[in-house]
């Protein structure tokens, strides 16, 4: 078994058993990454510093080369993880499969039973989330993909423990000796939990009738019901829970409501894997993405800021994914452009780390890659994704930036950067204006499918906020099409006179238009022209980063619009 985060591994002063060929300054930038993802994304310079016991310098050029490889934004002495860190993540979760072909089933079950419902696997001697399905209420579930559990304080883990070996219940004892209270594993309250003879009768009860219940383990309110999802081969592949609050179910009534449906769920999800064909590993590897170039580029660049080792470790991580799921060592070096030797060095540090487990002489990734930053990514909506991008934007083009989503009849802004002039548009996030006379509106109108462009231009009345406003629904709807096609839109004094913006639509991985980006700005500022032939580039530049990121994060989680 992986080793668990209650038992971490080595950072800067490495233990004895670390094998001779692990690369060091891998090590040490995942030690980083880890760091920063038990803070929840962010630390100072001088916090990483003593949370890991790096020398400063070390710091530095660790995190320089993250940021390099767009995995960290450093913001002045303080170290943002970013989206594009998920690609580790979602390497693991594609070449899993098993949110890609149970996760849509699972938000469809949520659906039906008005309650939370979970996708976990075993991690070590914990649990580790690979999909959520969360209702919105006040009192919600907070876990996130990539959150890891003790066993013994949850359903899935007295499912998972059933199965145990005495070895594993051994390693299991030991962890529970060392940390009592559960302090290893940040996603929950500490608590002792149950006993080692109480879990194991729990997990014994667990394995004769297949579900368990936790009756408020992690906290208090909190109750969950978990059944096994077996496999082709008749293995548990993830447990399948339905979760809820004592304010709504007991874990009797829970347990007697929902058994039935979440077994008749399970059992067509077993049919779903059951007929889905095993992974074929491709003829040819992917082609690779010029990495020794690119690092050999950065190094010349960043000299000694730049660690090389560093960079081609991590991208080790991303050679595995969708029909990916277990690889040789050649497959490796083929997929990164790696030598073997680079290769080997990497996939024997990760698997000293317990992000790589070996079947023979194949590797597969393990749940533990999650640890990665994704559970304090995979929550971050639209806004703080889009907040770095705005920012470069506006000192780029020195004018204020905006990002908008539509709500109904208005733009609703959602994030928003502004210049320092004397005279500038001040606008605050929240703000409303009305969808027809703004650039945001207009972009984010233009992308709907035709039948709903109408719709929507039949039930709103568009009223003149200025002498220049066009409010003639066939007008607009000429504007609206000429605005599809070219792809951006131009708003000049229609919502206020002096102000002059510019935008394009913000679009997710299925292509549909989420939001916009605009630039305002003084009409005195620039033409027309020089807003096309000057800021537009810029814009567009911006938004494709941003869609980069969306797309990114939008793999296997749900990124919240606002």
């Amino acid at each position: 078994m992986p080793p668990t985060e209650s038992t971490t591994a080595p950072g800067a002063g490495a233990s004895a058993d670390v094998p001779p060929e692990a690369v060091a300054p891998l090590m040490r930038g995942l030690t980083v990454l880890r760091r920063l993802t038990d803070a929840d994304g962010t630390l100072s310079l001088s916090d990483l510093e003593r949370g890991t016991g790096l020398a400063r310098s070390t710091v530095d050029r660790v995190t320089g080369t993250l940021a390099r490889m767009g995995y960290v934004r450093l913001d002045g002495r303080d170290v943002f993880l970013a989206p594009r860190l998920m690609e580790l993540g979602n390497a693991y979760l594609a070449s899993l499969r098993l949110p890609g072909l149970l996760g849509g089933p699972a938000d469809a079950l949520a659906d039906a039973l008005d309650e939370s419902v979970s996708l976990a696997v075993a991690d070590g001697d914990g649990i580790r989330f690979v999909h959520q399905a969360t209702r919105r209420r006040a009192m919600s579930l907070s876990f996130r993909i990539g959150d890891l559990l003790p066993a013994e304080r949850t359903a899935p883990g007295a499912l998972f423990a059933a199965d145990w070996t005495e070895a594993e219940w051994e390693r299991w004892r030991a962890r529970r000796a060392a940390d009592p209270h559960s302090s290893g594993f940040p996603a929950v309250p500490p608590g002792a939990g149950p006993d080692g003879e109480e879990f194991a009768a729990r997990a014994a009860r667990a394995g004769e009738c297949g579900w368990a219940v936790d009756d408020q383990l992690i906290e208090p309110g909190l109750i969950t019901l978990a059944i096994p999802v077996r496999d082709q081969a008749g293995a548990v592949a993830c447990v399948a829970s339905v979760v809820s609050h004592t304010s709504r179910h007991t874990a009797d009534s829970l347990r007697e409501a929902m058994l039935p449906r979440l077994r008749e769920a399970v059992e067509g999800w077993e049919e779903t894997l059951r007929r889905t064909p095993p992974a074929h590993q491709p003829a040819e590897a992917p082609p690779t993405a010029g990495l020794a170039a690119w690092t050999h580029a950065s190094k010349q660049e960043l000299g000694r800021g730049f660690v090389e080792s560093l960079a081609r470790g991590l991208t080790v991580l991303t050679a595995f994914g969708e029909d990916r799921a277990a690889l040789p060592l050649t497959a490796v070096a083929e997929a990164t452009g790696l030598a073997r030797a680079t290769a080997r060095r990497a996939l024997i540090t990760l698997e000293h780390l317990g992000y790589v487990r070996t079947e023979g002489r194949l590797f597969r990734l393990t749940p533990r890659v999650l640890a990665l930053g994704f559970p304090h990514l995979s929550r971050l909506p639209l806004p703080q994704i889009a907040a770095p991008h705005l920012a470069e934007l506006s000192r780029r083009v020195h004018d204020s930036a905006s990002l908008a989503v539509l709500a109904g009849a208005d733009v609703r802004y959602t994030a928003r950067v502004a210049t320092r002039r004397i005279m500038s548009v001040h606008i605050t996030v929240g703000t409303r204006f009305p969808a027809h006379a703004t650039s945001l509106g207009r972009v984010m109108l233009a992308g709907l499918p035709p039948k709903e462009r109408a719709e929507w231009l039949a039930g709103v009345e568009p009223r003149a906020l200025t002498p220049h406003t066009v409010t003639g629904r066939v007008e607009l709807a000429d504007i609206l099409e000429r605005v599809r096609k070219q792809g951006f839109a131009l708003v000049d004094e229609e919502l206020e006179q002096g102000l002059r913006s510019i935008a394009v639509p913000v679009r997710d991985r299925a292509g549909v238009a989420v939001a916009a980006v605009n630039v305002a700005m003084h009409s005195s500022r620039r033409s027309i022209e020089e807003c096309v032939a000057e800021v537009l580039p810029e814009l567009r530049t911006a938004v494709g980063r941003i869609e980069e990121d969306l797309r990114t994060a939008g793999r296997f989680a749900r990124v919240p619009e606002v």
